[in-house]
């Protein structure tokens, strides 16, 4: 895992994807939201599931949603949460869809960037 320290400057389509996590985990209450954005540009988003027989953080939620709907590869990934950074899960399966290099952005219920790190 390669992490790097937040930056002021982000593209435009990170920006969205964290924006978009953000959403999810606000409009669904949920403790976390996330989205990734595939090889062709589409983002897929979702929260935490957490039912009696079925427990996924957002961000294995989005990707088995990126998964179902087609998806070969992905150029991103976004979580916010409370967490300081991504789970070893999480990033696992990004890298399983995404390869090692895919990032995974990791923002604050604020949206606030805190740290981006490598799936591998």
């Amino acid at each position: 895992m390669t992490e790097t320290t937040p930056s002021t400057e982000l593209d435009p389509e990170d920006r969205k994807i964290i924006t978009l996590a953000r959403s999810a985990r606000a409009r669904n209450e949920v403790p976390e939201g996330a989205a990734v954005r595939d090889e062709t540009g589409r983002t897929y988003v979702a929260g935490s599931v957490e039912l009696d027989s079925l427990k996924l953080s957002a961000l294995r939620t989005a990707v088995a949603m990126a998964v179902a709907s087609g998806a070969k590869s992905l150029e991103a990934a976004a979580v916010v949460t409370d967490a300081d950074t991504a789970s070893e899960e999480d990033r696992a399966a990004v890298r399983d869809l995404g390869g090692p290099g895919t990032p995974v952005l990791v923002a604050g219920p604020d949206g606030a960037l805190r740290v981006s790190v490598t799936a591998g």
